[in-house]
C-alpha cells in the first residue's frame, strides 16, 4: 500500500521519500515503483519523458531525520494504535510546524492516533484503497482535532492526484468498512440459515445484484484473518452492536488457518485439483398454465419485455385490487392497494420479496401458492433469480413459476424459505447503514454513495439503489425482517423513516 500511494503522488509530480523498517524494503520499493512506470511508458500510458522524470523523483531514506523537510508525511504501517501514536510522536520532533500527518488506517480512529500528539490539529486520515494507483477513492478522515483546513488540502490534494475523495469523521470502519459490513453479514447469515450454498448466494449477487464479486468469494480474496478482525474491530467499536456481529462459520474459518485465496482454502477449495462447485439451477419446467403479468412495476414490465422476446404467449393486468394491511404512523390499518403480485401461471402467484418469508405472506395473504423471487438491479439484464416457494405451494405451482421464469431467461436458483431471500435483504441493509452513517454526521448521502461505488465497486451508491428500489419498499423489508428475528439488527435507521414519511427520496 505505500509503495502505491507513493507511486500515486510521485506521477503527480512530488518529490518522494520512503521509508521502512525492513532492510532495503524501501530501496525494493522504488525500483518496483519504477518498473511500474516503465510498464506504463511501454503500453502507451505515460510518455518516456513522464516516466522517466516520475522516477527520478523517488528516493529511499534510512531514518526519520531524512523526513525533516516534509511537507506531507503518510503512513501505511501496522494497523496498530500504539505503532502509529510512537511514529508520529516521533516526527513530531523532526519535522516543521505546518507538516501534514495522513494516516492510511483503515479502522483505527484518527482521534485516538491525535491524542498522543502535541498538534493533534496536523493529523488526518488519508485512506487509499488497494491497489492505490488504480482504485479512485480516498476517505478523507477528521478526527476530533483535526484542523479543517488540513482535511480540505488534503480533499484538494488528493484530487488534483487524480483521486476522488470524499470527507468523513472518524468513526469505527468510516464509510466503506463500515457500510460494507452487511454484504458479508447477511450473506453469512443466509448461509448460517441454510438458504443456499456458498456458490448459488455468490451467483445470485453476481448474476441479479450486479455486484463483481459475491461476497463469499470476495471474502476469501480479501482473507477471514482480514476481513473478519475489521467486523471484530467495528463491532467492538460500536459496544456489541448486533447489527456488526461476527458470525461463528467465519470464526471456525479462521481457527482452522483457512484464510481463503492465500492459504488455498476459505469458502472455496484453491488447492491443486480442487474443483469449484457451481451454482444450485432448477432442472428446466414446463410453464403450464395461463400466463398474466400484473400490474406495472419494474419487475412486472421487464418479466412481460422478457417473455414477449422469447415468444411466449400471455395478457396483462392490473394489480390485484386485494386489501393489504400496511403500517401507517405506527398502527396498522387496511388500504385498497394491490398486493404486489408481478405475474400469475396456472394457480401460481409471483411476488417479489418484501422482507417475509413466502411462508408467512402466503398465510396472511390467503394465497397457498405463494412464490417470491429477489431483487435484481436490471430485470431486464439480470441471468439469474433467487427463487422461494411457501411450504403451503403446491409442487405443480412451484414448476409453474419456475419455467415461467426460465422461459423469461432466467437461471432459476431455489433457496429455502428465508426472509428478504439474498439480494433484497442486502440491498435493504447496505442502504440502511449507509443512511445510519449520513444521520450520525459521518459523511453526505452523495460521499457514501461515491466510497461504495468507488470503494468497493458496488454496481450503485446504496442511497442511490434505495431510491430506487423505492425507500417505502426498503423500509418495509427492514421492518418485516426485523419481525421475523425479533433482532435488533434490522432497525431501521431514521434517515430512511423521515424520506418515506416526507414522502421523498432520500436523495430528495
Amino acid at each position: 500500500m505505500g509503495a502505491g500511494i507513493a507511486q500515486v503522488a510521485a506521477a503527480a509530480g512530488h518529490p518522494v521519500k520512503l521509508l521502512d523498517n525492513r532492510p532495503d524494503a524501501a530501496a525494493r520499493a522504488v525500483e518496483g515503483i519504477r518498473a511500474q512506470f516503465a510498464k506504463m511508458a511501454e503500453k502507451g500510458k505515460l510518455t518516456a519523458e513522464a516516466a522517466a522524470a516520475a522516477s527520478a523523483r523517488l528516493s529511499a531514506v534510512h531514518q526519520l531525520a531524512d523526513l525533516a523537510d516534509a511537507g506531507l508525511i503518510v503512513e501505511a504501517i501496522v494497523e496498530s494504535l500504539e505503532a502509529k501514536q510512537t511514529l508520529y510522536r516521533d516526527l513530531e520532533a523532526i519535522v516543521d510546524p505546518d507538516c501534514i500527518f495522513g494516516t492510511n488506517t483503515s479502522s483505527i480512529s484518527v482521534t485516538a492516533i491525535g491524542a498522543a500528539l502535541k498538534h493533534p490539529e496536523r493529523l488526518a486520515g488519508l485512506h487509499f484503497f488497494n491497489p492505490a494507483p488504480l482504485m479512485a477513492l480516498v476517505e478523507i478522515v477528521s478526527g476530533l482535532a483535526t484542523d479543517k483546513n488540513v482535511a480540505d488540502t488534503l480533499f484538494a490534494s488528493a484530487a488534483a492526484w487524480g483521486k476522488t475523495p470524499v470527507h468523513a469523521k472518524s468513526t469505527p470502519g468510516f464509510i466503506v468498512n463500515r457500510v460494507a459490513r452487511p454484504y458479508y453479514a447477511e450473506a453469512l447469515r443466509l448461509a448460517q440459515e441454510g438458504a443456499a450454498d456458498y456458490a448459488t448466494i455468490d451467483a445470485c449477487c453476481r448474476e441479479a445484484g450486479g455486484f463483481r464479486m459475491g461476497p463469499f468469494e470476495l471474502m476469501d480474496m480479501i482473507g477471514h484473518d482480514v476481513n473478519f478482525a475489521v467486523t471484530n474491530s467495528v463491532w467492538r467499536a460500536f459496544y456489541n452492536d448486533q447489527r456488526f456481529l461476527p458470525s461463528l462459520i467465519q470464526q471456525e474459518l479462521v481457527d482452522a488457518g483457512f484464510f481463503g485465496k492465500k492459504t488455498g482454502r476459505g469458502f472455496y477449495d484453491y488447492r491443486e485439483g480442487a474443483v469449484r462447485p457451481t451454482a444450485q439451477t432448477e432442472a428446466a419446467q414446463v410453464p403450464a398454465g395461463m400466463i398474466v403479468v400484473c400490474g406495472e412495476s419494474i419487475a412486472a414490465e421487464a418479466l412481460a419485455d422478457r417473455l414477449t422476446h422469447s415468444g411466449l404467449s400471455f395478457s396483462r393486468a392490473p394489480d390485484s385490487d386485494a386489501p393489504k394491511e400496511v403500517p401507517l404512523g405506527g398502527a396498522p390499518k387496511e388500504v385498497p392497494l394491490g398486493d404486489g403480485r408481478i405475474a400469475e401461471i396456472g394457480r401460481a402467484v409471483i411476488y417479489v420479496t418484501d422482507g417475509r418469508s413466502a411462508t408467512q405472506r402466503a398465510a396472511e395473504s390467503g394465497v397457498d401458492n405463494t412464490v417470491l423471487i429477489d431483487l435484481a438491479l436490471d430485470y431486464d439484464k439480470a441471468t439469474r433469480l433467487a427463487m422461494a416457494a411457501a411450504e403451503q405451494c403446491e409442487p405443480s405451482a412451484i414448476a409453474a413459476a419456475t419455467g415461467l421464469l426460465q422461459a423469461a431467461g432466467f437461471a432459476v436458483s431455489r433457496f429455502l424459505d428465508i426472509p428478504g431471500l439474498a439480494v433484497m435483504r442486502t440491498v435493504a441493509m447496505l442502504a440502511n447503514e449507509a443512511a445510519d452513517a449520513v444521520n450520525q454526521g459521518v459523511c453526505s448521502e452523495t460521499a457514501a454513495d461515491a466510497a461504495m461505488r468507488l470503494g468497493v465497486n458496488y454496481p450503485q451508491g446504496p442511497l442511490a439503489w434505495a431510491d430506487q428500489v423505492g425507500v417505502e419498499t426498503i423500509r418495509d423489508v427492514l421492518a418485516h425482517l426485523g419481525a421475523s428475528y425479533g433482532e435488533d439488527r434490522y432497525r431501521i435507521s431514521p434517515l430512511i423513516q423521515r424520506a418515506v414519511f416526507a414522502g421523498r427520496k432520500i436523495h430528495g
